[in-house]
């Protein structure tokens, strides 16, 4: 049994497994031979690195400007350095992976290394000890994938469970497992040497669970490409494929640097945009715009619909919908606005000025001179918060004094607790733009859906434990599929 970091036991003790041997002569001895293994693969390793670096640096350093640039596929968003943080993911691919010939295409033939690292081989193969030429060979061939943690054992090692593939390995990792916990999300590669797993490189982020989300979208992406061989995804599909796979870690890394600007999701600036007409018929104006309800039949729109006596539509509100979306492909559809009609009177809602001038077009296209427009109100985040009557209130009579006096009443703290758990209890029961329109409850019966459910409910637990939300506030836990 493996030692937990805090745990001291000595070398005469009995053994922790429960073998009855001294700790001495049963599980330190595995342990120190493990260690010795994968100290000597980390230096044989670091070896091997230098003296490609320097081979690049003496050979062919003016390609490393051309192998970043293509690194970023081409649209670079920082400049070049060689001790900068991100050598540690882009180093492997320019020293193992990069060849400029395969840069943006579709690979039909399976790559076998990168270009320096065959140019190295020749010039230096011969120099080489036998595990550093191991090393190198499977630097060559093993992906760079997105990995999230399955155990850890800090200190000593991880169980590593490929996203993409669904593979799983047992890595033996001294550094890189301190910190790690189940669930964590990283993008990297590992390498199978004789007698031991280790990580090979990895990207000097840790990845949001929140973005876990995008990595199945990715999967997803990549198990259409491959659908007609039915078969799952393997370790050469993903070398196929690494441009595909790098884009999403580029798009996740610079996300941290990206200030926050309040877009929806086609990047427009939010603008909320309320949009009224008058009509002469709910009916027939439900009829004519059912269809922008993209993926969503007639039927599902008027589930919650109002009729009067007589069996007439009185009201009805949906989702002006479109199927995909072009910057997040986890997502199925995508919400555009919302349409609410009644007797009378359809409004429409949006949040940006060229949704609204679209949505404008569609509804004077599909109703003709059955709809007058009578106005259309614009407003931008802060305006719609200054102009709350809540707000305005709230920040006219109560300062920060009054708020702390208030929540030292442990009867009104308890109040408050209660409110706000309804709400996120309520959240299993609400429309998630990330789970493609769906709530957590509808998404957890497939299995994509499910696992983006689980990175999100892990997310909240994680901003729990740091302090980001309420203590003890949790969201309501969700059935497995086979409920």
């Amino acid at each position: 049994m493996p030692l937990h970091a805090n745990e001291k036991i000595g070398r005469n003790d009995p053994c922790p497994c429960g073998s009855g041997k001294k700790y001495k002569r049963c599980c330190l001895e595995q342990q120190s031979a493990t260690y010795s293994l994968w100290a000597q693969q980390r230096d044989e390793s670091d070896e091997l690195t230098r003296a490609m670096i320097r081979y690049v640096r003496d050979n062919h350093e003016d390609l490393a400007l051309d192998a970043w640039e293509d690194f970023h596929l081409g649209k670079v968003t920082r400049r070049f350095s060689w001790t900068a943080d991100e050598q540690m993911i882009f180093m492997p691919y320019f020293l193992f992976h990069w060849n400029p010939e395969f840069v943006g295409r579709r690979k039909k033939a399976l790559p076998d290394g990168g270009v320096i690292a065959h140019s190295f081989l020749r010039a230096n193969g011969l120099q080489l000890s036998d595990l550093q030429r191991q090393i190198l060979d499977q630097a060559m061939k093993q992906p760079v994938s997105f990995c999230q943690v399955v155990t850890s054992k800090p200190g000593e090692s991880f169980q590593l469970a490929d996203v993409l593939t669904g593979s799983q390995s047992d890595v033996m990792e001294q550094m890189a497992s301190q910190q790690a916990k189940p669930g964590d999300l990283l993008y990297g590669s590992v390498w199978t040497l004789p007698d031991i797993t280790v990580l090979g490189c990895s990207a000097p982020i840790k990845i949001p669970l929140s973005w876990k989300a995008e990595i199945i979208g990715l999967r997803k992406m990549l198990r259409r490409r491959i659908a007609r061989q039915k078969r799952p995804l393997n370790t050469e599909d993903l070398l196929r494929h690494a441009d595909e796979i790098r884009a999403t870690y580029l798009l996740i890394r610079d996300s941290f640097n990206t200030p926050p600007r309040l877009c929806n999701t086609d990047g427009d600036p939010l603008v909320f945009h309320s949009l009224t007409f008058q009509i002469e018929s709910a009916e027939s104006t439900f009829e004519a715009l059912a269809l922008l309800a993209e993926g969503r039949s007639k039927e599902e729109l008027l589930d919650d619909a109002e009729f009067d006596e007589r069996g007439k539509l009185r009201s009805v509100s949906f989702e002006w919908l479109k199927k995909g979306n072009s910057k997040i492909s986890s997502w199925d559809n995508t919400i555009l606005g919302s349409i609410k009609i009644s007797e009378g009177s359809l409004v429409a809602e949006v949040n940006s000025e060229k949704r609204a001038k679209r949505l404008r077009d569609e509804i004077e296209k599909r109703l003709g001179a059955n709809a007058t427009h009578q106005r259309t109100v614009a407003q931008t985040v802060d305006e719609m918060v200054a102009k709350s009557p809540k707000w305005n209130s709230a920040r006219a009579k109560i300062d920060d004094e009054t708020v702390d006096d208030i929540l030292r009443d442990l009867e009104v703290r308890k109040q408050i607790q209660e409110k706000v758990q309804k709400q996120v209890e309520a959240w299993a029961y609400q429309k998630i733009p990330i789970l493609g329109g769906r709530t957590p409850m509808q998404a957890v019966h497939d299995p994509d859906g499910r696992e983006i459910v689980e990175s999100l409910l892990l997310d909240w637990e994680r901003r729990a434990d740091e302090g980001v939300h309420q203590p003890g506030i949790r969201p309501a836990s969700v059935p497995s599929a086979s409920c």
